[in-house]
């Protein structure tokens, strides 16, 4: 399953250049997560409310092309790899045509109130075949990351 989110690009985004800053990559990233999960049937809140949060262990991010003010961006998420208590997020960055970005989040699964690794296949059977059931190939310029 590959979804895809837009964002605009906001004035408070870019810096003297006009370029959307680096940083804002990892809060977009992190909008078209929460818009991935609820894909595949369940908000973030709501997989919270059931004992269940997914902490983030990993960031990478590739330039490609800047972003401007107001560029309209689709990001393109995507599950590559998922076991019971880790999975990988890819995401694409486009304006139109042009790819401004790629890169990947990784996360474990964790108890909400000890934190402690959580088995989503024992204690979430039916979003674990939902994630599993969702996982494309990898984005290929990052088959190497």
């Amino acid at each position: 399953m590959i979804t895809e989110t837009s964002i605009v690009v906001r004035y408070a985004e870019t810096d003297q250049m006009g370029i959307a800053h680096h940083s804002n990559y990892a809060v977009w990233f992190e909008q078209a997560r929460t818009e991935y999960i609820k894909g595949l049937g369940i908000s973030y809140s709501e997989l919270e409310a059931r004992g269940v949060m997914m902490p983030l262990t990993s960031l990478y991010a590739s330039y490609k092309q800047p972003a401007h003010y107001e560029d309209v961006l689709t990001i393109r998420t995507r599950t590559s790899y998922a076991t019971p208590i880790r999975i990988r997020l890819e995401y694409e960055v486009f304006r139109g045509d042009t790819l401004l970005s790629v890169g990947y989040t990784e996360h474990a699964f964790v108890d909400s109130t000890t934190f402690r690794p959580k088995n989503l296949k024992k204690y979430q059977p039916e979003l674990y075949t939902s994630l599993t059931n969702a996982i494309e190939p990898p984005i290929s310029a990052l088959e190497q990351k």
